[in-house]
């Protein structure tokens, strides 16, 4: 059968018989190519919380925002025990390669007046970008909270910032996201600006134009600092909205000095020529300023603003001489003459006494006077001393430490057992800091996430921490301190609650307040558990976003 069975099978043709193994090999060499091609998937990075290292000395500490897929965080260089600012995203995100490029050049300028990128690296699946950090910066928009500035640090800002630009540009980095966020104030009139190329490759921000972009971002930074207004319909980081400059306004721009009063009228016109484009108004004959190098050039070219004469309550006070020491000083009248005149003296003046005979009198008489003014002294002390006696009963001993009247000494907060973070309508936001706002370490605390809203954004209610006291006890009062002024419920749990419900309806409000340093109590204490301290308003932070922070809790008995 196996013979018949190849006897009547088709004979093979040579050539395809010849051409099979070359087609099996380059078959074979193709699935080869592919999978040598096929990338090799990066590991999943690890979940970035406080506490986290980055390269093995980037410790992050607080988390300041998360969006489109990178966080920034500031944290600890334990190696050089120092502050610093850290963006992490992941490596395969889409800009990532657009983030390190930027970051990589901009710590190559080297220019003082920009917060320096200190190092960017990739790395286990995550590219992280560390720069500097200023804790004592404060924010553009921070001070604009209180008001606009006066006309000469309005022109040291706008000066300083166009400066750094044109160098900048100069280097082919441009920044495309300036905005009273991103220009801090580190002294009096002196201003630095953070995030040059790397905030918009963050956000893939890009402009055809990226010149006449900066230029007129700073134009709008002047009028803000002039008006305490945003020149455009939408305002940002607490600043009002102002109509105009075409972007759906009905109405052409106002002018900074239309705006507010008493504003400096050559500020004003170049900050107006910087934001003229197509619907702006034009305010004077003067081209449009299209780079910041043209923009500089107009600031310098200002007559310079003197700084604002200092208030009476802000001049040193000094010790206001006497007439003696101006006449010594040589402001006034010699002493002599700064004396008042004696008049001089009438009939027969007695010769003075002289010789030995003339200091011996002078000497019995003084020695006479002082024994009498002494026996005097003595005598009257005396009598009043045997008065008192007669007329008063002795009075009774102090009564020892202890008595009714003493007062008792502050009883000591209750102890908490455990802190339990309670997110009732979200994924949590940092449980394993919840014990630090109990830990009697005002340096230490515990912290929400951001939120791009007061009231968390619209997206919840509030949140908090439960404390359970290991048993129901008797409870007076709870203080809460916090970073900014939070808006904080007491709640407790019903009395013989043995679990904490599950939502916050669940609790009993007891009192509620808002401030950084808190003192929460109802009419009677109260006996319970589980103490719930409700946060229902967050505070802004300097970058714009809002976030609670506890340092501490005590609950009182």
């Amino acid at each position: 059968m196996a013979e018949r069975s190849t006897a009547t099978s088709p004979p093979a043709d040579p050539a395809s018989a010849a051409e099979a193994p070359d087609a099996q090999r380059s078959r074979g060499e193709a699935t080869d190519a592919a999978e040598q091609e096929r990338p090799t998937p990066a590991p999943e990075p690890a979940e970035l919380h406080s506490g986290h290292r980055l390269a093995g000395r980037y410790r992050l500490e607080e988390c300041i925002t998360r969006l489109d897929g990178f966080s920034s965080w500031r944290a600890v260089d334990e190696k050089l025990r120092r502050a610093v600012g850290v963006h992490v995203l992941p490596a395969d995100h889409e800009r990532a390669p657009k983030v390190l490029a930027a970051a990589r050049a901009t710590a190559l300028l080297r220019d003082p007046r920009f917060v320096q990128v200190l190092d960017a690296v990739e790395e286990k699946g995550l590219v992280h970008v560390i720069h500097e950090w200023l804790p004592d910066s404060v924010p553009l928009h921070t001070l604009l909270n209180s008001g606009p500035l006066d006309p000469h640090e309005a022109q040291a800002l706008a000066g300083q910032v166009a400066e750094a630009m044109a160098a900048a540009h100069r280097e082919d980095l441009v920044h495309l996201r300036l905005n009273p966020a991103t220009v801090l104030r580190t002294g009096p009139c002196q201003f630095r600006i953070r995030g040059l190329a790397v905030d918009a490759a963050l956000r893939g921000i890009e402009s055809d134009d990226p010149q006449r972009a900066d230029t007129e971002a700073i134009g709008a930074l002047l009028y803000a600092a002039l008006t305490q207004r945003w020149p455009y319909p939408e305002g940002v980081y607490g600043l009002s909205g102002v109509g105009g400059l075409g972007r759906g306004a009905s109405e052409p721009l106002l002018t900074p000095d239309q705006v507010r009063a008493r504003v400096h009228r050559g500020l004003s016109e170049v900050a107006m020529r910087a934001l003229t484009n197509d619907g702006a108004t034009a305010v004077s004959e003067k081209p449009a300023l299209t780079t910041p190098e043209e923009l500089s050039a107009a600031i310098a070219a200002l007559p310079r603003i003197r700084p604002p004469e200092p208030t009476p309550s802000a001049l040193p006070q000094f010790h206001q001489p006497t007439t003696y020491q101006r006449g010594s000083m040589g402001g006034g009248q010699p002493p002599s003459a700064a004396r008042p005149a004696v008049p001089a003296p009438t009939g027969p003046v007695p010769p003075p006494l002289g010789g030995r005979w003339g200091t011996a009198l002078k000497i019995a008489v003084s020695a006479l006077l002082i024994a009498a003014l002494g026996l005097g002294s003595w005598q009257l002390a005396d009598a009043l001393l045997k008065g008192d006696n007669n007329s008063q009963e002795p009075a009774p001993p102090p009564e020892p430490d202890g008595g009714e009247n003493a007062d008792e000494p502050p009883a000591e907060p209750l102890a908490v057992s455990e802190v339990i973070e309670f997110d009732p309508e979200g994924s949590g936001q940092n449980p394993e800091s919840a014990p630090l706002a109990v830990d009697d370490d005002p340096t230490s605390f515990w912290h929400t996430k951001n939120y791009y809203g007061p009231g968390f954004g619209n997206l919840k209610p509030g949140l908090g921490l439960i404390l359970d006291l290991g048993e129901e006890q008797e409870i007076r009062s709870l203080t809460v301190e916090t970073l900014g002024d939070t808006s904080v419920e007491f709640r407790v749990a019903p009395g013989g609650a043995t679990t904490p419900p599950g939502d916050a309806a669940g609790f009993d409000t007891v009192d509620s307040a808002t401030g950084s340093s808190l003192t929460l109590e109802g009419d009677e204490p109260v006996e319970t558990r589980f103490v719930l301290v409700w946060l229902t308003e967050l505070p802004q932070g300097s970058d714009g976003n809002y976030r609670g922070r506890i340092t501490d809790i005590r609950v009182n008995p």
